[in-house]
């Protein structure tokens, strides 16, 4: 993974949990054969592609509160 997708990344998500749950969901889509959702090349790994599509802001997430007033989190990919 490198530094130079996470920084903008972080910008678009700001709360590290969240942002290692939705890069780890996408790994999976992508480990299973979806298609990237922005330019790539080569030498990136698909944590690298992950975060790029983040900070391109195509990967949408969604924090819904629940009754008891807890939140729970919706993903989109």
């Amino acid at each position: 993974m490198k530094s130079k997708y996470l920084d903008p990344a972080m910008q678009q998500v700001p709360n590290p949990e969240l942002l290692i749950n939705l890069v780890s969901r996408r790994v999976r889509q992508l480990t299973q054969g979806h298609q990237p959702l922005t330019q790539t090349d080569a030498k990136m790994d698909f944590a690298d592609i992950a975060l790029k599509e983040i900070s391109e802001g195509k990967i949408a997430y969604e924090i819904h509160s629940s009754p008891d007033g807890t939140d729970s989190e919706s993903k989109e990919i």
